[in-house]
């Protein structure tokens, strides 16, 4: 079992994470400020699940402005620039929020299915999480890659895959690789699962662990062009 500060800690974490979740949400659809790009009104809520209030910090210096109503109120035609680490940053989170719905859906489908391989469910979170976050990511990245280049449906299933599959997959690396010490480590002979406050805690930190791991892949991707620059 876990100790009890460690499960008083997950909950102050996991309420934090939905308070700014709750606070980016109602700036956009509550306050007016859409998105000029629509899939960041998905994206900038799912990274305040595990980035908590450096994504509301994050929006705020860099979302906020890719709206029209606050070019309107600051008398602008265009957003300002972004330096690149911004960019990328905000790149990351994109293929990220694929990968956070993902697993957030997968890890309650084992679970409630009891599905194991070699007497743990580790491995069919794997597979369960990296096909949901592959198909979401891919979803995500084609709503932001065919409208900026005009591209149909084909053509921009497959701009969206080139661009999110080296991204999602460098993210998930540094995901399950923590996944694995939270299994067999931090708690190998009781396993955490997905209806305990901690078990998503420690998910909070493997994401801002795959945020780190995807960076890389991220400034390449951009760099080359085969990723667009949010």
């Amino acid at each position: 079992m876990a100790p009890s500060w460690l499960v008083v800690l997950s909950w102050c974490a996991l309420a934090l994470a939905g308070v700014s979740t709750l606070v980016i949400v109602a700036d956009i659809y509550a306050r007016g400020y859409s998105q000029r790009m629509r899939v960041m009104e998905a994206v900038w809520p799912v990274t305040g699940l595990y980035l908590g209030p450096v994504a509301v910090w994050m929006y705020w210096r860099y979302g906020r402005p890719q709206s029209n109503k606050w070019l309107e109120e600051h008398g602008l035609d265009a957003p300002p620039d972004k330096p690149k680490w911004a960019t990328t940053a905000i790149g990351v989170s994109h293929c990220g929020a694929g990968c956070t719905l993902g697993d957030i859906i997968a890890e309650f489908a084992v679970f409630a299915l009891a599905l194991q391989l070699f007497g743990r469910a580790l491995l069919p979170e794997y597979i369960g999480d990296y096909i949901a976050a592959l198909a979401l990511g891919i979803l995500f990245q084609y709503f932001a890659i065919a409208p900026m280049r005009g591209l149909g449906v084909r053509k921009g299933l497959a701009a969206a895959a080139k661009a999110d599959v080296l991204s999602l997959t460098a993210f998930e690396v540094g995901l399950f690789g923590w996944m694995a010490l939270m299994a067999f480590v931090f708690f190998g002979s009781h396993p955490l699962h997905p209806d305990s406050p901690v078990y998503w805690f420690l998910m909070q930190i493997g994401m801002v662990i795959g945020f780190a791991t995807a960076w890389p892949a991220n400034v390449w991707l951009i760099r080359r062009g085969i990723k667009e620059a949010m």
